[in-house]
C-alpha cells in the first residue's frame, strides 16, 4: 500500500518540476515603457533643441545674443523684444493678414478637398485614373518652376499686392485630396448604400454619413494646410509689395536690416508665430495620428 500510494505523489512531483522554469529561463523584467522609447526619447529632446533655444533667445539682450561665445542661459529675464515686436504699429495688422490667409484656405481645402477626394473615390468615370495620376505628379513639380507662370496668372487677374494673390493658388491642395480620396476609400460601401435606399443624394450622403466618419482625415488636412500656409515666406515675398498686405512670416524680415538686426525682436516674434501652429497641432495630435494609419489601409 505504501508504495502503490507514493506514486501518485511522486508524478505530481516530476509534473511540478517540469512545470518550473530552467535556471536559464527566468522571465526577464519587463520595463513599464516601450523600448522605442529609449530611441524616440532623446530624438526627441534632439528636436526640442532649436525651439528651446528660440524661447530663451527672445528674453535675452541683443547684446547676449550677439556675445561670442554665445550664452545658453539668459542672464535675466528681458522682455525687450517682445515691447519692440508689439509695439509696431503693423504687427497687429500682419497678424491678421496671417490669419485670414491660412483660415479661407484651410476652409478651401476642406470644401474642395472632400468633393475631389469623394469623387475620386466612390465615382467611377471616364479618365478617372488618368486625372488622378496627373494630379499626383503635380506633386512632384517644385514650386520654383511653377512660381513664374503662378505669378503672371495673378497679375491678369488683378491680385498681385492683395490677399488674394495668396488665396487662390492654395484653394486647393492635391495632397488634400489624396488624403481624403485615401480615408474616404477605408469606409464601409454599406453605410452610403443604407443612406441611397432611404433616397439621398450624393452631396448629402456626403454632408451627413461620410464626413462626420471622416474628422481624423479633415483636422489633418486643416492642420498641415494650415502650418504650410502659415509659414509661407517665399510666395508672400514675390506677391506683396506693400507693408499693409504682409503676412506675419513677411514682416519679420523687416527686422532684419542690412547693416543691424534686433535679433532680440526677431526671436520674440518667432515664438508669437510658432504658438498658434503649436497649439494647432497639440489640439489635433491624436486625429493627425489616426488619419495617418488609417488612410493606409486601402489603396
Amino acid at each position: 500500500m505504501t508504495a502503490t500510494s507514493a506514486r501518485p505523489d511522486t508524478a505530481a512531483g516530476a509534473h511540478d518540476l517540469a512545470k518550473a522554469p530552467a535556471a536559464g529561463e527566468r522571465r526577464r523584467p519587463r520595463l513599464p515603457f516601450s523600448p522605442w522609447h529609449l530611441l524616440l526619447a532623446p530624438l526627441a529632446l534632439v528636436f526640442a533643441v532649436p525651439l528651446v533655444w528660440l524661447v530663451l533667445s527672445s528674453v535675452m539682450s541683443n547684446a547676449e545674443i550677439n556675445r561670442f561665445p554665445p550664452a545658453l542661459w539668459p542672464s535675466g529675464i528681458d522682455l525687450g523684444g517682445y515691447r519692440y515686436v508689439l509695439g509696431n504699429a503693423m504687427f497687429p495688422r500682419w497678424f491678421v493678414n496671417s490669419l485670414i490667409v491660412s483660415a479661407v484656405t484651410v476652409a478651401a481645402n476642406l470644401v474642395f478637398g472632400s468633393l475631389a477626394g469623394y469623387a475620386f473615390a466612390r465615382m467611377r468615370f471616364a479618365g478617372s485614373r488618368v486625372l488622378m495620376g496627373l494630379m499626383l505628379a503635380t506633386m512632384a513639380v517644385p514650386f520654383q518652376l511653377t512660381m513664374i507662370p503662378t505669378f503672371l496668372v495673378m497679375k491678369k487677374l488683378g491680385l498681385i499686392d492683395t490677399l488674394g494673390a495668396l488665396i487662390v493658388p492654395s484653394l486647393v491642395t492635391p495632397f488634400a485630396v489624396f488624403l481624403l480620396r485615401q480615408f474616404f476609400l477605408s469606409l464601409p460601401r454599406e453605410l452610403e448604400e443604407a443612406a441611397w435606399i432611404d433616397g439621398c443624394s450624393r452631396l448629402r450622403v456626403l454632408w451627413r454619413i461620410v464626413l462626420p466618419l471622416s474628422r481624423p482625415a479633415l483636422a489633418t488636412v486643416a492642420v498641415l494646410t494650415f502650418l504650410t500656409t502659415w509659414n509661407d515666406l517665399t510666395w508672400p515675398l514675390i506677391a506683396i509689395n506693400h507693408d499693409t498686405q504682409y503676412t506675419l512670416q513677411l514682416g519679420l524680415t523687416t527686422f532684419q536690416g542690412q547693416h543691424h538686426t534686433q535679433w532680440a525682436a526677431v526671436m520674440a516674434g518667432n515664438v508669437i508665430t510658432v504658438l498658434p501652429v503649436l497649439l494647432a497641432f497639440l489640439g489635433a495630435q491624436k486625429t493627425f495620428i489616426q488619419s495617418i494609419t488609417s488612410s493606409g489601409l486601402k489603396g
